[in-house]
């Protein structure tokens, strides 16, 4: 069901009634809002059509509002009462048994029911984590792992055709700086008394690579290094933490279509023929012996190093190049998500790819930080990863459904505290189980009807005018906009939304188990109600398929 669509359908052809008979003349339709009202007793839908026609239209909205209202020609026992309020506004209060027809459909599509057409034909990339392969994944790089999968099971979900990609880091600086840290940790183990070079990667995870090196009979390090042996090193290493990224991603529920080296940008020439690209358009100027990108032409304040007078390139020239590449593949919208340190980065990215020609087509998401408490209080953990918590650490004291859950349980732009204790309470202070246990107990209900011998319902439509308590027809109300929910989240990029959906089904669910029995001696009643929590436990499993979050049968 799509309430709000179909009201806006019914609404637009109440107007295209009305200026066929003369009542009102416009020339464009303006962009309107169908909403519900923040209060209740505004009815159940609200439409401010005749607010924002009145210019256009050069009629007073009340006026409008009575023509829209008189020209309605609504499904018939869908419209119970139709008011007009205030200024202009138009409230709709939905006849009951138009919610109720959610069950059927519901029964129909079963996991189906919330996935749509409103991304068919069109091809999105979601580039996340992207975590550089010199140390563990942290708590941060979960946040946006878990963001990064749900968004990509959300727009799969609408039609889209999605492709999940892990941008590698593996040139530069900071490889080579790995293979020295590994150097100077392997002539520790070797009881050399050494002083660890300030920039290198300080976390016991070095120490664990250095040990497993030499116990794989790897050579002892050479005591007259050279820039070759550090980028062997560099690259052994990045090797093993890039292997132990992808295991730690694996337990968390993340997969990747596509795991894309930055080594493979300069192998296959992109790199260059990104720089080709921008000179042919004229973006590209060369002063004391750099090459600059005309940044300041679309609103940077400085134009922007691309590759060095030394001839070294910079990570800039690498990111132009790898959306270069993205696009190339046809992507009508990427989608980067970065942690919220680069946010000063951003503006110069979409510089390059207005420059490129693809302008409209990149969106950015930055994640903000996560602190992790226990109790209520900042908590530092025992960690192998040095100065920062490793998700690994998170994944096995709370486990994947936990963590993932709330890593969704706030918009990514906000700041989000984690408390490892509220993460394994089985109480609705915890959120995941809150709304786990909301499945579990249908599926119970379900056991329970089993064992007394009752058939589980097929929807009959003649039992549903028996759900007529008002926390029944609020769930209904709650099924009924579960599809335009799931396209309003896609269309924003928002998974986040299915997060507070589902809460508060589950609370609205757990509500109406303690207040009335679900099974009892009245069969017609148990029938239509049984009917009902079956609707709600498909949906959600639906929205807990979404976020990656496991819908369970028992807990």
């Amino acid at each position: 069901m799509r309430p709000k669509e179909q009201l806006r359908q019914i609404l637009i052809q109440a107007l295209q009634q009305a200026q066929a008979s003369g009542e009102i003349a416009f020339e464009t339709l303006p962009a309107f809002e169908v909403e519900e009202p923040k209060q209740a007793d505004h009815g159940d839908l609200a439409t401010n059509l005749a607010m924002v026609l009145a210019k256009p239209a050069k009629m007073a909205p009340r006026k409008i509002a009575e023509i829209i209202t008189n020209n309605l020609a609504a499904p018939e026992g869908m419209l119970q009462k139709v008011e007009i309020a205030g200024p202009g506004f138009i409230n709709f209060f939905i006849a009951a048994a138009y919610w109720r027809q959610v069950i059927p459909e519901i029964y129909s599509l079963g996991l189906e029911y919330g996935n749509s057409e409103l991304g068919r034909g069109q091809k999105v990339q979601v580039e996340f984590v992207s975590a550089n392969p010199t140390g563990p994944l942290h708590i941060g790089h979960g946040r946006g792992a878990a963001l990064g999968d749900a968004l990509a099971n959300l727009l799969t979900a609408a039609g889209y055709e999605v492709v999940r990609e892990y941008y590698i880091n593996d040139v530069g600086n900071q490889i080579n700086t790995l293979g020295k840290s590994l150097y100077f940790r392997l002539r520790e183990l070797q009881g050399e008394k050494i002083d660890f070079p300030e920039d290198g990667y300080q976390g016991d995870y070095m120490k664990d690579l250095a040990r497993d090196y030499l116990a794989a009979g790897n050579p002892p390090p050479s005591p007259s290094p050279t820039e070759e042996d550090f980028v062997t090193l560099g690259r052994y290493a990045g090797d093993v933490i890039l292997a132990g990224i992808k295991k730690d991603l694996e337990d968390f529920g993340v997969s990747f279509d596509r795991w894309f080296s930055e080594t493979d940008l300069y192998d296959q020439g992109e790199v260059e023929k990104s720089f080709q690209h921008l000179k042919e358009k004229g973006f590209l100027y060369e002063q004391d012996g750099a090459l600059w990108f005309k940044s300041t032409a679309f609103g940077d304040d400085k134009d922007r190093v691309v590759r060095r007078s030394t001839g070294v390139t910079t990570y800039f020239a690498s990111d132009i190049a790898y959306h270069l590449y993205k696009f190339q593949q046809d992507y009508n919208l990427v989608v980067d998500i970065w942690g919220a340190d680069h946010h000063g980065y951003v503006p110069r990215l979409q510089a390059a790819v207005e420059a490129l020609g693809v302008e409209g087509r990149l969106q950015v998401i930055l994640v903000q930080l996560v602190s992790l408490l226990r109790h209520g209080e900042p908590v530092a953990m025992t960690t192998r990863g040095g100065t920062f918590v490793t998700l690994r650490e998170v994944i096995d004291e709370v486990g994947k459904d936990a963590a993932r859950f709330i890593f969704l349980t706030r918009r990514p732009d906000s700041h989000l505290d984690f408390d490892l204790e509220v993460a394994k309470t089985q109480s609705p202070e915890n959120p995941v189980y809150y709304v786990q246990y909301a499945h579990a107990r249908l599926a119970s209900v379900f056991r329970q009807a089993e064992a007394q011998e009752i058939p589980l319902p097929e929807p009959d439509p003649g039992l549903f005018p028996l759900l007529q308590l008002p926390e029944e027809t609020s769930l209904l109300k709650m099924l009924a906009h579960y599809p335009e929910l799931m396209e309003a989240a896609a269309r924003n990029l928002e998974p986040h939304r299915i997060t507070y959906f589902l809460t508060d089904l589950a609370s609205q669910l757990h509500s109406y188990y303690y207040k009335h029995r679900f099974i009892s001696e009245d069969a017609a009643l148990t029938q239509a109600r049984l009917c009902l929590v079956q609707a709600i436990q498909t949906v959600l499993a639906h929205g807990l398929g979404i976020l990656g979050v496991e819908a369970p049968e028992t807990m």
